[in-house]
């Protein structure tokens, strides 16, 4: 049987430290695997559940985007430890019904943590709260639509803005955007705004495509392979199975990381007897602890050095780059010192990383949100790619680029036109529905933000996701959400935006990736395209959680036809087959052509991509270009430091799975702070002391966060770390990446003050 929902919340002052891991996974992965889904769905419920997940016939896992091995090479039980804490989470069999929602008031819902409230259940109906309620009330999915389409009738497009999450499949996320368009508005903000919208910025301006240039397959091949901002071993586990893979055949792994982390230093692969039994794999053969902020110095310096060791594949630069000698000054003047502060590392560590590169002749270069959520992200992300152009590391196998996306469809919700800008193929789309579609720019999420907070924005639809605790400067989010005249959020489950309402606020509850999708024309199969550009589909098999779900197909189909009655174009046809959703979207979106044919055969297809595949780089000059900036790294004054917010080894993004980060040995509470001892002790304040973290930003206005342990922890010097999202009220709306506008989570400047 699988455990009750909990009645009381958790009391942070039982957090016990223990010392961290030195491994990940191996025999205590697999067991919490494995009572995370007996606690959530009992016996027979986990075991016919996880043996689906990742494979040809069954369903893609809810949680990261790493890709699955080629159908044959798969493993049966495909999958990681928080893989199976998501699928769990999902496939639950505890419900939040009509009668939870009479007992509880938002109020006291709002109280609640975040961890208390997804550990509820499965939303089972829709519910409506009205004008002045203080409870949610049931709603018909007719009175529902109605309502939806009476607010979005009344306001100007512009005043409605459509958010998405990355776990939306492709035919949905094709459908919202196409719905959001012929409502009049490309108010499209997404998750990757906050995520890897640096990387897509920086690689369309230098490669010409907004995506890595590797497969799976390139990193089993790599000579060297390069893990930077990045922590597989919690965000992306089943990528330690093909560094380790990697490493079997000969490579080297240089890791850069200003925490040490576990999967990072060894591998106990589950699945192996080594990896139960034994020690495991070791993986960084070097592991830089690099100050926060100094990833742009690094690569430069690594650059510097390369070029004055005459290590350039000068065939490649002449061939196929631009701007090479441009940036070839911009290393010339680079200034030792300055790199010795802003990376914190001695020049000798930088050089027997550089000489890694020297010595490789197939090498990539990974990277997460430890890079892409600095101010200075594209430009550190351009840096990354220099040092790749200046080797030859494009387009060659075992070699390229790899930026590792988070949420399993976030990459595909995007190529499916789900963009705040008008993507390419949109006139395609609108000529062939013949249908008018806008061409000015939207707003990405954090405009969207403040034109909700500004009351610019009136309508707030949110498909998937957690928007009130994924987005930065707390306050500001929840407040702007309020403002709003009707918020509505499809989901899954019970989360923090569901109790921060607009002034009217719907909760649409709908089908996961497990459950069976039964529409007109039959069971359906929806697709998802990986951090690799792979295609494939995902057909889930459960009995869904309540008869009263709908599709996310469904949901916005039925939508747009109650908000666009006089559309030409075939919702309903589109909603009872999602094969005609396919076929518009090959006739459409580059790369799909033959889209039904293509991704019914196992394992999907690959999506072209010019540089990978042919070293052609679709810019302006039809080259790949060098670029360069000012190297500036944040100043931190005296007696602060500069905080990273990071993921527990007990959640993904904003669900909270457990209280436990057994790697980073924290059990049974999530309010610690990581500091190094030395800091520590300069700023005089005792380990296991409670402290408020105080954030400190150019408008002065005071962001706290109180009551935090602090962990004395074997960080980079000057840095510190603490989880999100309890730390995203310190994160300014307005402090963003240069250049892509994302959150800077990683590059908080703050304060330790003793708590009151």
């Amino acid at each position: 049987m699988a455990k009750q929902a909990p009645r009381d919340d958790i009391d942070e002052r039982g957090v016990r430290i223990t010392r961290p891991e030195r491994s990940a996974a191996g025999l205590p992965g697999v067991t919490h695997a494995l009572r995370a889904g007996i606690d959530e769905m009992g016996v027979r419920r986990t075991a016919l559940t996880l043996l689906r997940i990742n494979q040809p016939d069954g369903f893609d896992c809810p949680g990261c985007a790493w890709p699955e091995p080629p159908p044959g090479k798969r493993s049966h039980t495909e999958f990681c430890e928080n893989g199976a804490k998501a699928v769990a989470e999902e496939a639950t069999l505890r419900r939040v019904t009509r009668e939870f929602f009479a007992e509880h008031t938002i109020d006291e819902l709002a109280e609640r943590t975040d961890h208390w409230l997804g550990q509820q259940g499965r939303l089972t109906e829709p519910m409506v709260r009205r004008p002045g309620a203080d409870h949610y009330t049931p709603i018909s999915w007719d009175e529902a639509f109605a309502l939806t389409a009476e607010h979005l009738r009344a306001a100007a497009p512009n005043e409605a803005a459509f958010y998405t999450s990355g776990r939306t499949s492709n035919e949905a996320a094709f459908l919202y955007q196409l719905f959001a368009r012929a409502y009049g508005t490309n108010n499209l903000p997404d998750c990757s705004n906050m995520c890897h919208e640096s990387s897509g910025v920086a690689l369309s301006g230098t490669i010409g495509v907004g995506k890595g240039s590797v497969t799976l397959d390139d990193i089993h091949k790599a000579a060297l392979i390069v893990v930077v901002g990045q922590n597989p071993g919690t965000n992306h586990p089943r990528m330690l199975s093909a560094l380790e893979e990697a490493k079997r055949r000969g490579a080297k792994i240089l890791a850069v990381n200003p925490l040490p982390e576990a999967g990072l230093i060894r591998f106990r692969n589950p699945q192996k007897p080594r990896g139960l039994v034994g020690q495991g794999t070791p993986l960084a053969d070097r592991y830089l602890q690099i100050r926060v902020g100094g990833d742009q110095a690094l690569f430069r310096a690594i650059a510097a050095l390369l070029v004055a060791w005459g290590s350039v594949d000068e065939s490649f630069v002449d061939g196929h780059t631009g701007g090479y000698e441009e940036y070839r000054a911009a290393l010339d003047s680079l200034d030792w010192p300055a790199v010795a502060a802003a990376t914190g590392l001695p020049r000798g560590e930088i050089e027997a990383a550089a000489r890694m590169f020297a010595a490789s002749s197939a090498t990539i270069v990974c990277w997460a949100m430890g890079l892409t959520q600095q101010r200075d992200s594209v430009a550190t992300i351009r840096e990354i790619v220099n040092v790749q152009l200046l080797r030859g590391m494009i387009g060659r196998p075992g070699a390229g680029l790899c930026p590792v996306r988070g949420h399993s469809n976030v990459q595909g919700d995007r190529t499916m036109g789900i963009w705040h800008e008008p993507p390419a193929w949109l006139p395609a789309l609108s000529e062939r529905l013949g249908v008018p579609m806008p061409a000015e720019r939207g707003y990405d999420t954090v405009e969207a933000l403040r034109a909700m907070r500004d009351g610019r924005v009136r309508v707030f639809v949110g498909l998937g996701g957690n928007f009130a605790a994924a987005t930065p400067d707390t306050a500001v989010a929840h407040a702007a959400l309020r403002a709003c005249a009707l918020t509505v959020h499809v989901s899954t489950k019970l989360n923090r935006s569901h109790v921060v309402p607009g002034e009217t606020a719907l909760i649409l509850p709908c089908l996961g990736r497990t459950e069976r999708d039964r529409q007109l024309s039959g069971d359906q199969f929806v697709t998802v395209e990986d951090s690799m550009s792979a295609v494939h589909s995902s057909r889930g098999r459960l009995a869904p959680a309540s008869s009263s779900l709908l599709s996310e197909v469904s949901i916005v189909a039925r939508l747009a036809q109650a908000v666009l009655p006089e559309s030409t174009i075939p919702w309903a046809a589109y909603e009872a087959d999602y094969r005609a959703v396919r076929e518009l979207i090959g006739a459409v979106v580059p790369g799909f052509a033959d889209f039904e044919v293509r991704v019914s055969r196992p394992g999907g297809f690959t999506l072209p991509h010019p540089p990978r595949d042919r070293r052609e780089f679709p810019t302006p000059s039809g080259k790949a270009l060098f670029t360069s900036g000012p190297l500036a790294p944040i100043q931190v004054p005296e007696g602060r430091l500069l905080l990273q917010t990071v993921r527990s080894h007990d959640q993904y993004n904003t669900t909270i799975y457990g209280l436990d980060d057994r790697y980073r040995g924290v059990h049974a509470g999530r309010r610690v702070v990581f500091v190094n001892p030395d800091d520590l002790a300069q700023l005089g304040i005792a380990d296991g002391a409670l402290v408020d973290l105080v954030s400190e930003w150019d408008d002065k206005v005071e962001r706290r966060a109180p009551d935090f342990r602090v962990v004395s922890y074997p960080s980079a010097r000057g840095c510190a770390a603490t989880y999100f999202p309890e730390a995203n009220v310190l994160v300014p709306l307005d402090s963003t990446a240069e250049g892509s506008n994302t959150p800077t989570s990683k590059q908080i400047i703050v304060r330790l003050e003793p708590s009151g």
